[in-house]
Parts: C-alpha cells; structure tokens; sequence
C-alpha cells in the first residue's frame, strides 16, 4: 500500500492509525490458492439470478467478473444486501450481490462523486494551501468548495484539468478506512483542514470513514470507483463563490463545477447539450424576446413585460379551461393572512423562516407562502355534506418565500410566484379514485405543453411531520394503490414527503433530456384535522374529509421558465406573443398591410405590421430572430388580389392563399394547441 505523500506533514501516529486500517482491505486474492482452500464456502446471488458458491474473503469485483464482461466494464461500485459498497470490499457470508454501471443514475453519481475527489487532489498539488469543503455529484455533474487566498479563475481550470490527466494515468486506487471520530480529528487537525473538522464534530456516531486517493485524503462517506484510471474524460466547466454550508453568515468558499463521462464521445455530447442550454437559457431569450425582466428594486420578483403578460395569459386561460372540464371550481384567497392562521396550519413551526411578516392594527400577519390554509377557511364557511363531495377548488395564487439572494436563479428561483393549486376534499371512500383522475389530468396538460417524457416519484413520512401513524399509513396506500392501478412506474423516496403527507411528484423532461420537477399530488389527513373540517355523511353524522394538494405547473414563473429553454423560445402558435409579422415591401402597401393586420385582430390572431423602412429581407430575417410563427408579405400582386405570400417559422415559404385561408390555417393550429 503506497503511503500518503505531500507537502503537509503526517504525523507517525496517524500513519500508523490511517494505514494500518487501510491495508486491512487488502486480503487474500485468487492466486493464493493454497490459503484460500481452508476457507469455508458462501452463497452468492448475483442478480437474483446467478448462484455462486465461492471462498470467503473473497472481492466483490472478482464475483462481479464471472458475469457478463460489458456489464462489468461499466460497474462502479456494486449492491450487497440492499447497501452500496465498493467494488474492493471482500464477502464473508451469504449474500446478495447487484452490479451499479454508468448506466444507472446512482452509478453516474458514484463516477462524478470519484471525479471531484481527484480534481480536489489535483488543486491539492497546484495549491497546498487549500483547504477543502464539500465535493458532492450534483445533477450532470460535480463541484469541490475549497478555501484559498489566491483566486482561481477560468484560466487556471486547464491548469487542474492537466493534473487531474496525470493522476488519472497514474491509476491510483481509491481507499477506505473506518476511523474512530478521535482518529479523524487528528488526521485533518495534522492536514490543516478546518472544515473537515467541523464536519467531523456534526456526525452522530463514533466513527467516520475515509478515503485516500494518491496524495490526497479525503472525509467520505463512499463508495468510489475502484481507481483513477476509471477516469479518463472530463471537463472543468466554471469557477463560482459560494457560501460554506449555503449559509451567508459563513465564509464565501472557491467552487469548481465539472462534468466526466466513461467516453469521450459521451463527454462530447454532453458539452454539446451544454453549449445548447446556454443558448436556450430562459434568462437569456427573456431579455433578446422582451418577455420578463429583475430590477435591483425588487431583488427575486420577476417584471413581466407585455410579451410575457401574453404567455402568461394563455397559459393561464388554457388552464381554467381545462380545469373547468375536469370539474374544478375556482376560488381566490388573500395574499396577507393573521398570524394565528399560520400557527394553526403547522407553518410556523415547520416553515417561518421562509416567510414574510407585516403588522397590521397592531397584530402580527404574514405574507403566504401557500395557498392551501386559505383554501381551508373557504370550505369551512359553509356546511358541506356528502352529496357536495368530492370539492374541486383551484387557485391561481400568488406566494411569496424569503429565498436567500446566492440560490435566485431567474424564473427558476424567485421569491414571488404564481401556484396552480388546487385543494380536493373528499371521502376516504373516494380518494383513490380522486388520485387516479389527478394522474390523467396532469398526463393531458403535460402533453399539451409538449412534455410527452416524465418520471413520478413517491415520497413517504419525514423525520419531521404531523399527524398520526395511522393517518401516514392511509395516505401512502392510497398514493401506491393509484400508481399501481394505473401501471405507473415510480421511484421510492424514503422519508422525502412533505411534513403534512405524502406525494406524488413529477419530473418532466424537456428536449435537451434535462428533467424538472414541477407538479405534485399530496395526500393529507393532518390538515383537516387542525382546521376541524366536517362534512355530514348518509349516516346523518359528522365526519372528516380527506384532502387532496395538487399542483401540475408547480409554479407558473418556473414552468414558463422551463418551457422558454424546451422550445428554444420559438412558442407554438397558441403560446406566441406575437403570432403573425404582416411585412409590407414598400411604403405603397402600408395600407394593405394595415388592413390585413385590423382583419387578422378581430380574428383574435396576434399579429403586427412591420412598416419599418428597411429592407424585405432584414424584416423577414428579425421576424425569424424573434421567433414568430408566421409571416405574411405582402406587395402588388397580393394587394391587387387580396392575397398574401405567407412563411412559417422553420418550413420556410408555404406560397400564396386568401387572407381567408390564412386565417382558417392560423385559427385551427391556435383552436388545437398543436406543439409544432
């Protein structure tokens, strides 16, 4: 085993304590035939397949090899009795043994989470003074937080990138040591590491696993790729602040994002989506459409301009209608509600920290930050009995949540937004089925916006949550009864429900391959309890009803944020803030083209004429940077026919027809809501 070297000094103690630990991974291998026969046999099952009756002591990578070699080739780490553990681990009784690829997300995870670990030793050599924070995988990638005086800038990102080659030749293997919480302190006190140390002092238990990679050692909970040379293709992409921990009050630490792939040719296309991304960016074809903008007087609260106000419109307008055929009633709340509503509700305990307070007549209020307690008090203003149920109430309701400045982020991140909530109170009796109409009810409006692709989720009880065993129980059923009926495919999230019930929560993905959590289906039988809802049944007694939250869009500002990048900013005709440019070609059919514009408008087509003094093809061309569906040229020929010569955004020229034929053509593909 090689030891650490480097410019810190390790003490002889902990060399002693960190390595002697380390080589107990290193056991007996499959050469030494002559030890390994007085080992008694194990069962493994590989797979829930393939038996295997092998030595104890044996490594988990020598099991995994007797599999299918294209598999094993992009196995990072491996599964053993439902727990992740590294490749180099050794069995010593029966188990259950599962390969995790690339091809897996926890196994992507596992690749970058191994990628930050040799960037971190990379930086470590270039600049022994740094000292580490965090280095997780993130979504498409991963990031180390280091503290260093000098700053490091985009140039020096190829500078690490060279050292990071180097190692990853060297093919150094990655290792793990359990060390008592005595130990590790001593290790990173001797390596001058703050911040491990303080991470250290806030894991429950006694001990703490490590990992060495090369020259640099690292606090980690695991597993990694069995060795450097695993990482070949990778790419450094920026350099941020950010604060330690997330907290402002903490220093302002050096981030380093990053991206890595098993192949180049993954890597490649990778960056290619990125570099894509960055032309789609919401923020970015906010500004060049002039849809939204941020002041500085209204940090987080997005300005939205008459371009936006039309996406805005009709996504709202297509929402109400939708769900007014599905049997919603619309209803709107207050934005400033008494404080004791907030204590009753359970939100000033679990989320005050996220809102914002005012005084009114001196009483304290607060600013909502959901819409679902004003939604209770409108059920409760009146008796309801069983023939009422099930109650569809919608709300358009803007909230407003205290997001630190470092996380806003766009639409993607804002302190004011726009919920598509709705709240369905029901009859246990009828909440499965009530579920089972919200699935197909989000599945339709998905659609209509283009997001043909999405993944569910099922989040059950968190640490921290209200109600009763009983209560948790009911409404996990009934969410796994409905996405059963339904054939649904789900991933199961442990403990990641919200803290009044659990959900049900979609993630939609755009045409970059990027997926976005937006709509949400939460079962809750705690509310009602707190706010004493009733409804009288067949029986002639009270009883309480179950509520339903429900969101699709999630949040209006976001979702069109999403929907800007999905389409690249070119909307579909019926979202289009502008869906036809009349482009006269001289001033001597200014007047045509005005007609056409004042027949198209009392058609309710969007349209504008574009009577600028420049030249036919400047005019077609910026229509086309703006993203306008349709054009219409007009000139002798069209005006003496009453005709139009009309292009459609990407099929280019679709030749002459009537100012009526156009319209039929434009009304039908607005009237549909067709996507292309």
């Amino acid at each position: 085993m090689q030891e650490v070297t480097g410019s810190i000094p390790v003490s002889p103690t902990i060399k002693y304590l960190y390595f002697n630990r380390l080589k107990e991974l290193h056991h007996k291998t499959w050469n030494d035939n002559k030890e390994r026969k007085n080992l008694k046999k194990i069962q493994i099952s590989i797979d829930q397949k393939k038996i295997l009756h092998i030595p104890s002591d044996t490594q988990i990578a020598e099991v995994l090899k007797t599999g299918d070699p294209g598999v094993f080739q992009k196995t990072v780490a491996a599964v053993v009795n439902n727990q992740l553990v590294d490749l180099q681990n050794v069995l010593n009784e029966d188990a259950r043994v599962s390969a995790v690829t690339t091809d897996s997300a926890e196994g992507m995870d596992i690749f970058w989470h191994s990628t930050s670990h040799l960037m971190a030793e990379a930086i470590k050599s270039l600049y022994p003074r740094a000292k580490f924070g965090v280095g997780p995988a993130v979504s498409n990638g991963f990031y180390y937080d280091f503290e260093l005086d000098e700053p490091i800038t985009p140039e020096d990102l190829g500078k690490i990138e060279s050292r990071m080659g180097e190692m990853a030749r060297q093919d150094q293997p990655f290792s793990r040591s359990i060390l008592s919480k005595k130990d590790a302190l001593l290790l990173f006190e001797s390596r001058n590491e703050p911040y491990k140390i303080e991470l250290i002092r806030d894991i429950p238990g006694d001990s703490v696993s490590v990992y060495q990679c090369g020259s640099f050692i690292d606090l980690c909970r695991g597993p990694h790729v069995p060795s450097t040379g695993c990482i070949r293709h990778f790419k450094l992409l920026s350099v941020a602040g950010a604060y330690w921990r997330g907290d402002e009050r903490n220093p302002v630490m050096q981030r380093i994002y990053g991206v890595s792939f098993p192949t180049q040719e993954a890597l490649d296309e990778h960056l290619r989506l990125l570099a894509e991304a960055q032309e789609r960016d919401h923020r970015k074809l906010g500004k060049m459409l002039d849809l939204f903008s941020f002041q500085a007087e209204g940090p987080g609260f997005p300005f939205w301009h008459p371009n936006g106000m039309v996406i805005v419109n009709a996504v709202s307008d297509f929402m109400r209608e939708t769900l007014h055929r599905h049997g919603y009633q619309e209803i709107k709340t207050p934005l400033i509600l008494n404080e004791s509503l907030w204590h009753r509700s359970g939100h000033w305990d679990h989320y005050k920290e996220n809102m914002y307070f005012t005084e009114i007549d001196e009483s304290p209020y607060a600013v909502k930050p959901m819409n679902c307690p004003g939604g209770l008090l409108v059920f409760n203003n009146r008796p309801h009995s069983y023939r009422d149920l099930p109650l569809r109430l919608s709300e358009m309701g803007l909230v407003h949540r205290h997001e630190k400045s470092g996380v806003l982020h766009g639409l993607f991140r804002v302190r004011q937004f726009t919920q598509d909530d709705a709240h369905v109170y029901c009859t246990p009796d009828q909440l499965e089925n009530e579920i089972l109409l919200i699935i197909d009810l989000v599945d339709e409006i998905y659609r209509a916006f283009g997001f043909d692709q999405y993944q569910m989720e099922l989040s059950t009880r968190p640490a921290k949550s209200i109600g009763s065993d009983g209560m948790w129980e009911n409404a996990e059923n009934a969410l796994k009864k409905a996405l059963e009926r339904k054939s649904a495919p789900y991933q199961l999230n442990e403990g990641e429900g919200a803290f009044y019930g659990p959900k049900i929560d979609y993630h939609i993905q755009d045409s970059l391959g990027r997926t976005w959590q937006c709509g949400t289906i939460q079962v809750d039988f705690s509310m009602p309890e707190r706010f004493g809802l009733e409804y009288t049944g067949a029986d002639g007694r009270k009883h309480r009803p179950v509520m339903i939250h429900r969101a699709i869009l999630g949040s209006m500002e976001r979702f069109i944020g999403i929907l800007i990048e999905h389409v690249g900013g070119a909307f579909p005709c019926w979202l289009a803030p502008v869906q036809c440019a009349v482009i006269p070609i001289s001033e001597k059919h200014h007047d045509f083209a005005r007609q056409v514009v004042r027949i198209l408008r009392d058609a309710d087509i969007r349209c504008e004429c574009d009577d600028r003094k420049e030249k036919v093809g400047y005019k077609i061309r910026d229509s086309e940077t703006r993203k306008i569906p349709y054009m219409c040229i007009v000139g002798d020929k069209e005006a003496a026919g009453r005709t139009l010569s009309v292009r459609k955004r990407k099929q280019g020229d679709l030749g002459g027809m009537s100012i009526e034929a156009f319209m039929g053509l434009i009304r039908e593909e607005i009237k549909g809501r067709k996507n292309h």
